[in-house]
Order: C-alpha cells, then sequence, then structure tokens
C-alpha cells in the first residue's frame, strides 16, 4: 500500500466528521443531505477500522451507499418533524408600553394616523377608542401600532 491507501478508515471517519460540521455549522441543519452521507462515512470506517468490512474501494462504496440509504429511509420524516417545529412567541419591542391621548377615533381598520418616532404609524384596537382617551402601544407590526385604553 503506498500513499493514503493504508489510512482508508480514518480517512472516511474524517470525512464524516467534516461533512457532518458543514452540514450543522454552515447550513444550520437546513439540509440532510450531508448529515445522512456523514454518519454513514463515519459508521463505514468504524466498521471497516474495526475488521468487519474489508478494506477495498468497492467494498466501503456500497457499504456507504446502503448505509445512506438506509439512514434517509429512517431518519428523514423524524428530523422533518423536528425541523418543522417553530415558536411562536410574541417580540418585546421599544415601542411596547408607549403611552399617548388618542388623536382621533380608533378601531380595528387602522384608519387614525399617529406620528411617532418621525414614523407616521396606522392605530389599531381590539375595542373601539374615542378620541382624546390616553392609550397604550401592546403590539406593533409593520406600520402598524396595536393599542389599549389605559386602565386607571
Amino acid at each position: 500500500m503506498n500513499g493514503l491507501e493504508g489510512f482508508i478508515p480514518e480517512l472516511m471517519v474524517t470525512a464524516g466528521i467534516v461533512l457532518l460540521a458543514i452540514e450543522i455549522l454552515v447550513l444550520g441543519f437546513a439540509t440532510f443531505i450531508l448529515f445522512f452521507l456523514g454518519v454513514s462515512l463515519v459508521i463505514t470506517g468504524v466498521l471497516a477500522w474495526a475488521g468487519v468490512l474489508p478494506v477495498t474501494w468497492p467494498a466501503l462504496l456500497l457499504a456507504n451507499a446502503l448505509l445512506t440509504a438506509i439512514l434517509a429511509g429512517v431518519l428523514w420524516r423524524p428530523l422533518l418533524k423536528l425541523q418543522s417545529k417553530t415558536e411562536h412567541t410574541q417580540t418585546k419591542s421599544d415601542f411596547d408600553g408607549h403611552r399617548f391621548f388618542a388623536p382621533s377615533a380608533i378601531d380595528r381598520k387602522g384608519t387614525t394616523r399617529y406620528t411617532y418616532s418621525g414614523i407616521e404609524w396606522a392605530l389599531k384596537s381590539e375595542k373601539p377608542i374615542a378620541e382624546g382617551v390616553e392609550v397604550e402601544v401592546v403590539k406593533a407590526e409593520v406600520g402598524a401600532l396595536w393599542v389599549r385604553e389605559v386602565a386607571e
């Protein structure tokens, strides 16, 4: 054996770890292909290193291809479910809690305008609010501030 041929199992494990690092750190686990290939390279390399698989290119490539397909078939749906879970939490903005007096009546339509921080905002409210009532911002959306009456 000449060159790196004597280190094929170690090279496979190293290549698998590099692919896993790229998948997780660079791509943020967005695609699973490199993950399946990386795990199969690590497993195939360990099996070849332990003497379970013969260290020949045809045997290692076949074992790696089969193991990649098996991993993809078994883990695709669970990983897809894990990836699709999202949290819907309301973020706190600098506008939340800002108090002012309603310049005119406010409703869900957002026809009332209010200039704050150099931007003209549409004011919206779940319940109708009369002109001149003190209101507080409870949520900020693009171009709109949702407000509610301030309880005394």
